[in-house]
């Protein structure tokens, strides 16, 4: 589970800044908000849910949930202990939720401009956090 977690990862992220960059470009370049644009947001939104499953999965079978759950303090002072156990978890699903948010706003536009716009924060924002919170020395 943790090797399918990893490697869908790279998917996540090479949708998500494709994604993000498409956005860009639409937006800066005055481009008209195509079919082509609205199938990049939606892949993008269902790759990163499907590895929010995974990741849920995973997660619940891990040592560092067991080491939370056995002992929290001793978890929580611990840097990859405390990144794999919390902060991990809460930012990827807060950056899911950012997803979420952007996909939901960008279809109450009706401009091109505002549809790019709505992606270029929401999914911008959401990339930043999980690059933030990747947990490097682990998946490298």
């Amino acid at each position: 589970m943790k090797d399918i977690h990893s490697y869908w990862a790279y998917l996540v992220l090479a949708f998500l800044a494709f994604a993000v960059i498409n956005a860009l470009i639409g937006l800066t370049q005055k481009k008209e908000f195509k079919d082509k644009d609205l199938r990049i947001g939606l892949f993008t939104l269902i790759v990163s849910h499907i590895q929010l499953l995974i990741g849920l999965g995973w997660y619940f079978m891990s040592p560092w949930y067991k080491a939370l759950r056995t002992n929290s303090a001793s978890a929580m002072s611990d840097k990859a202990t405390r990144l794999l156990a919390v902060e991990h978890p809460i930012m990827m699903i807060i950056a899911i939720v950012l997803l979420t948010i952007g996909w939901s706003k960008h279809k109450k536009k009706t401009t091109a401009a505002s549809k790019f716009k709505t992606f270029v924060l929401f999914y911008g924002a959401a990339l930043l956090l999980i690059l933030s919170r990747i947990p490097w020395n682990n998946w490298l």
